[in-house]
């Protein structure tokens, strides 16, 4: 059986790019980042949240792979300027680090 996306992960899928920790700094200042764990499939996490599916939403928070995102982490990303990438599921902008691929 083929794997279908939903309509709604393919629009997130549209509207997710890459962005600067510069960018984002001013909406973690206002409390609207969260951070999705890169283990994780960003646009996934943001249809989770946009179909209202508290029950894995809060697992996925129990788990650590969703959070707001911490102070720590934001002093990180100003001192490393990693690649980020972002999705906006209104009021919050979900952002994940891409794992670096591990050279052979």
């Amino acid at each position: 059986m083929p794997n279908q996306i939903s309509d709604a992960y393919a629009r997130l899928l549209g509207e997710t790019a890459q962005i600067s920790w510069a960018e984002i700094m001013p909406l973690f200042a206002k409390g609207m980042v969260l951070w999705v764990a890169s283990d994780q499939d960003l646009v996934a996490v943001a249809e989770l949240i946009i179909n209202d599916d508290k029950k894995q939403v809060s697992a996925l928070m129990q788990q650590k792979a969703l959070h707001n995102l911490a102070d720590e982490q934001a002093l990180d990303f100003q001192q490393r300027d990693p690649e980020l990438w972002a999705v906006v599921v209104a009021p919050w902008v979900l952002v994940q680090e891409r794992k670096t691929p591990t050279a052979h």
